[in-house]
């Protein structure tokens, strides 16, 4: 049995807040403290508490800073570290420009794992403990994908993306050859430690009838896998749509058709939709997920949150990395909070908070392992410095409130905020810049050479 404690303010969420005045929504505690157990989080409590239970348990005190679940980014891309920050226009000739010519690459097992190496870095150099991922049509890029995380021991969703028309020769797989890879990858991986697969057909222009019949199979012979694509991101993109499924009564129809809208589907984007769509959503339960800095990046459109949290209906928000611009769900919420202000609705910090940890898990159907400090969780744990920066520390001499301080991490924060992260209690970090370090070091060896 292996105990440590964690100390510092502590910050988790019970449920969804209201409004910032929503106290009863969370749970904060200024000397509080973790007693993590085997990975598990076995004990929540003030400092003095947890410590009489476990008194010769070594401690981590990260005073003043804040703990909090680590950040869970529900819509990302493995494929595209390269590609972010690439001049964008329009969301189908970004694709056909940056995005396809880049993950031909993955068909290189190498490669694959090399960049998966780099994405993880990433993830844990911004807080990101979880995070599901589109990888690339080649089966090798999935595995790379689940073998690093395994290597990690982090909680990660993800899986081949399902294309067969559309794109380059190289990027296309077949209805066939996509549910072959696809079953086998499941029997690999879902379920396997902390790993969940995902059933990814891309999106509906590139995947003919024949193999949206086949992710319908997948889905259908694995119910408690979940299924992500991209719904109605770019008005272009649903004519496009329309155009290939004439019968279609809508973009989301197309999904329906084929047995792909669930309550464990993640629907990326869902900025332009129908009245009938909305109706969906609300009676199945999926997700539309919110991607603020991809949506502002390619000029797609603002997300209507609060309407479809009026019907009920639960949002992710993601990074949406590469055409999402950081990998930092600080400022995913920031550029979130832009957004809704554009649409006439306010985000207080507090439910920004609870939407990147607990609201996300909660979208994943995993809320009960992580996404909060509760006990029985897995200790995936970010470490928060309000005052990582001169500009950061010079505001935070006049903020008086905790939802002040939280405002200053999710507007001027970014990894550099970020001062430890935890995965399954083990400091993640500093170990992911080590290797950077050593990456960079031996890439400066070989330039030189």
């Amino acid at each position: 049995m292996s105990d440590k404690v964690l100390r510092g303010r502590l910050l988790t969420f019970n449920r969804a807040p209201q409004s910032g005045d929503d106290a009863g929504a969370y749970t904060y505690i200024e000397d509080g403290a973790l007693l993590v157990r085997d990975g598990v989080i076995a004990r929540r409590g003030s400092f003095a508490e947890v410590e009489r239970i476990a008194p010769d348990a070594p401690v981590a005190d990260h005073r003043p800073h804040l703990m909090m679940a680590g950040f869970i980014d529900t819509h990302i891309h493995f494929p595209q570290v390269q590609v972010i920050a690439s001049w964008g226009a329009q969301l189908l000739d970004w694709l056909n420009s940056y995005t396809f010519p880049e993950e031909t690459r993955f068909a290189d097992p190498a490669h694959a794992r090399r960049m998966a190496s780099a994405f993880f870095d990433q993830l844990i150099a911004h807080g990101t403990t979880t995070a599901v991922a589109f990888c690339s049509v080649h089966r090798t890029s999935a595995e790379a994908f689940f073998a690093e995380a395994a290597r990690r021991g982090m909680a990660m969703l993800g899986g081949k993306v399902l294309m067969d028309r559309g794109a380059p020769d190289a990027l296309r797989d077949t209805p066939q050859s996509a549910y072959d890879d696809t079953s086998a990858l499941i029997a690999e991986w879902h379920g396997k430690g902390r790993a969940r697969y995902v059933i990814s057909p891309r999106f509906a222009i590139t995947s003919t009838p024949e193999q949206m019949e086949m992710a319908g199979a997948l889905a259908r012979e694995n119910p408690d896998c979940s299924i992500q694509t991209h719904l109605s991101e770019n008005r272009d993109e649903i004519a496009y749509t329309l155009s290939l499924y004439p019968e279609a009564r809508d973009y989301l129809d197309v999904y329906e058709r084929y047995g792909l809208v669930r309550e464990n589907s993640l629907l990326g984007h869902a900025i332009h939709l129908e009245p009938r769509e909305i109706d969906v959503l609300a009676e199945t339960g999926a997700h539309p997920v919110f991607c603020p800095t991809s949506n502002l990046f390619l000029g797609s459109g603002l997300f209507d949150h609060a309407g479809l949290k009026a019907r009920g209906i639960e949002s992710g928000i993601a990074t949406d990395v590469g055409a999402g611009t950081s990998y930092s769900m600080l400022q995913t919420l920031s550029e979130g909070y832009k957004i809704l202000q554009l649409n006439g609705k306010a985000l207080h910090p507090l439910q920004a908070f609870d939407w990147a940890t607990r609201s996300n898990a909660t979208v994943l159907g995993m809320a009960d392992r992580i996404g909060t400090l509760d006990e029985g969780s897995d200790a995936d744990i970010v470490i928060l410095n309000s005052r990582a920066t001169e500009a950061m520390a010079l505001r935070m001499e006049r903020a008086e409130t905790l939802a002040q301080e939280l405002f200053v991490l999710q507007v001027m924060g970014d990894d550099r905020a970020i001062d430890e992260v935890y995965v399954k209690g083990r400091p993640a970090k500093r170990r992911s810049q080590d290797r950077q370090r050593q990456s960079l070091a031996m890439a400066g060896e070989f330039a030189g050479a």
